[in-house]
């Protein structure tokens, strides 16, 4: 039997090297906004989110079946709050969290868990949306992460939402003063906050400028200097305005131009997610009731 000779070898080789391209090709890497790059042989199935609007992002994109556990306030679409829930920013069981056994752990990236997870052997991908344009970043690195197709076209419709909701604001309305209010201390919205950036596409103004920061402390005297020509609030906080020091004299207040947010509408106001589009749906509709 004659010896084989050397170029004999050759297809062989190229089809493995085809073989070994083409699972690289297959193969995911997602940067994250640590700078971190994670590597995937394949999308990750099963998951476990720490944020909500990571959580969100996940189902927008229809693969909330991928989800294995959440955090606390993860609670939208409805079917996530039947899944573990596992603590919020700064107190996430690390035990139960390995027990669900993640392919990746998506998180924010200022949660301590972090290091403990990756010690562990656990993906960590940190994604921290906190304006419009990381809402859209972080739907299409989520997108990229499941190996889907579409995260695109997703984003598309949100963005196509978010323009309905911005023509719905009446001309009359345009420029008017917004007291946006996060939390009763009080802690409002600023100008530089994605909430601020909402209201601005809206054609609104806002009182708190964005010199302050994202969602400042006010003192409750600069409210009433400002004397905003609509205030936003959620339900709970809005008992009671009038008895603040000086509030009942404000303009709004006489007027009762005070849109009040039920605790479900209030999860979407505050979360930079692909819910954004229905968040100014709802302001532009408080607008329209309360700027006659």
């Amino acid at each position: 039997m004659p010896p084989l000779r050397r170029l004999d070898f050759l297809p062989a080789l190229a089809a493995l090297l085809l073989c070994a391209l083409a699972s690289a090709a297959q193969a995911l890497q997602v940067t994250d906004d640590r700078g971190v790059t994670l590597r995937f042989d394949v999308a990750p199935q099963r998951i476990v989110s720490l944020l909500p609007s990571l959580t969100e992002s996940v189902c927008a994109l229809g693969e909330c079946q991928r989800l294995v556990g959440v955090d606390r306030f993860s609670n939208w679409p409805a079917s996530v709050r039947s899944l573990p829930q596992l603590g919020g920013l700064d107190d996430a069981p690390i035990e139960a969290i390995v027990a669900l056994k993640p392919d990746v752990v998506l998180l924010a990236a200022s949660a301590r868990v972090s290091s403990r997870l990756e010690s562990l052997g656990i993906k960590v991908l940190a994604l921290e949306p906190k304006n419009f344009a990381d809402v859209q970043r972080v739907l299409l690195q989520i997108g990229r992460l499941l190996n889907l197709r579409d995260a695109d076209r997703v984003w598309r419709g949100i963005d196509a939402a978010m323009a309905s909701a911005v023509a719905g604001v009446p001309t009359r309305a345009r420029g008017a003063k917004v007291y946006f209010e996060v939390s009763r201390e009080p802690y409002a919205a600023g100008a530089s906050s994605f909430i601020g950036e909402m209201l601005t596409r809206l054609g609104l103004g806002n009182i708190v400028p964005a010199a302050l920061g994202p969602f400042p402390q006010l003192n409750p005297e600069f409210v009433v200097r400002a004397d905003p020509d609509l205030i936003m609030i959620g339900d709970g906080s809005a008992q009671g305005l009038a008895q603040r020091p000086g509030w009942s004299g404000m303009r709004a207040l006489r007027e009762q131009r005070i849109c009040a947010f039920q605790p479900e509408q209030a999860d979407m106001l505050v979360r930079p997610g692909p819910r954004m589009a229905q968040a100014a749906q709802l302001l532009a509709q408080c607008v329209r009731d309360k700027l006659p």
